[in-house]
């Protein structure tokens, strides 16, 4: 397996410490009613920067659920600006430039794991270069979708990486409630591909496995099943109360493993990195933040705007609403 090198490691701990404070942000503005409901990422910074390192944003692909996105940014800043446009309620955050190979946010449990393998299989027709990687929760393997897709890839073959973020709970619902396997990784032999269960507080372990992962999809070997195990330190949503139902001993326990100290630490002792270079850190991922938050909430909503990327071409029936909304008198003349 490649290690990381230290500037990898160091881009990884920048795009940590930045996820984290800028979920903080978003945190705060919610509150204050500036955006709407979201998903903290604080615990699953690791798995999420780490695998976006492994990756190669010019070839590969990445289709998130709803807690990834502040941790991609190494796909490129329009990342950041889609799911703040996204949150302000713009429906321009639903989709991307196609240069940026990061799919739309998807809420709804494991939808996205079959579309994922089909952009594989597509991407395999047509002998292009790259891997996809799909991420999903410990919730979303309970779902069918997850089961067919698996299925699929494995008779296919396809590129994929199916990574599950397994942070113990669905949002209230602990991972013994959900599951009677071993593991979630063990999961991978019904569809007869590999998997591996790794440790998702370890920046470095998380390179290795994708690395490896899509080495073994590039050379036509088929896709991985990684589940990254951690826990989940904050609330499922700001719509959640994790006090009601998370143990307290449990959550001091894992934040005694926090991914983004832990690796900041590891580079402190290497010499790597420092309180300087960690507050710079944070104020630069802040500023960049703001920026693209004022963006957001200052760019125009056409009437129309909702109805965009709906399809190709409007349906007549999509034609009328459209109609409505741009000339509600005249369409009802």
């Amino acid at each position: 397996m490649a290690q990381p090198s230290d500037d990898q490691l160091r881009a990884i701990l920048v795009d940590m410490v930045g996820a984290r404070v800028q979920a903080r942000r978003l945190w705060n503005l919610q509150r204050q009613g500036q955006v709407g409901t979201l998903a903290p990422i604080d615990g699953h910074e690791a798995a999420i920067a780490a695998t976006a390192h492994a990756l190669d944003p010019e070839q590969d692909w990445i289709f998130p659920q709803y807690r990834e996105p502040l941790a991609l940014q190494r796909f490129g800043a329009e990342v950041l600006d889609r799911y703040l446009l996204y949150n302000v309620g713009h429906p321009a955050g639903s989709h991307l430039p196609p240069a940026v190979r990061v799919a739309p946010l998807q809420i709804s449990l494991a939808t996205q794991i079959p579309h994922a393998v089909g952009l594989a299989w597509g991407m395999t027709l047509q002998n292009q270069p790259g891997v996809v990687t799909v991420f999903f929760g410990d919730g979303s393997s309970s779902e069918g979708d997850f089961y067919e897709a698996g299925n699929l890839a494995g008779v296919l073959g396809v590129p994929v990486i199916f990574l599950c973020i397994n942070n113990q709970w669905a949002i209230s619902t602990p991972l013994h409630q959900q599951t009677a396997a071993e593991t979630i990784a063990a999961k991978a032999a019904a569809f007869g591909m590999p998997g591996l269960t790794v440790d998702g507080n370890d920046a470095a372990a998380m390179y290795d496995a994708v690395d490896e992962a899509r080495t073994r999809a590039l050379a036509g070997q088929g896709p991985t099943l990684i589940e990254a195990l951690l826990y989940r330190l904050g609330a499922h949503t700001t719509a959640d109360d994790p006090t009601r139902y998370v143990p307290a001993e449990e959550l001091e326990e894992a934040r005694r493993n926090d991914p983004t100290e832990r690796l900041r630490v590891h580079l402190v002792e290497r010499g790597l990195w420092d309180d300087e270079a960690h507050t710079a850190t944070e104020a630069a991922a802040l500023a960049r933040f703001d920026e693209a938050f004022d963006r957001a909430r200052t760019t125009p909503i056409a009437p129309d705007a909702v109805l965009d990327h709906c399809t190709t071409v409007d349906s007549q029936r999509l034609a009328r609403q459209r109609a409505l909304l741009l000339d509600p008198e005249g369409a009802e003349s």
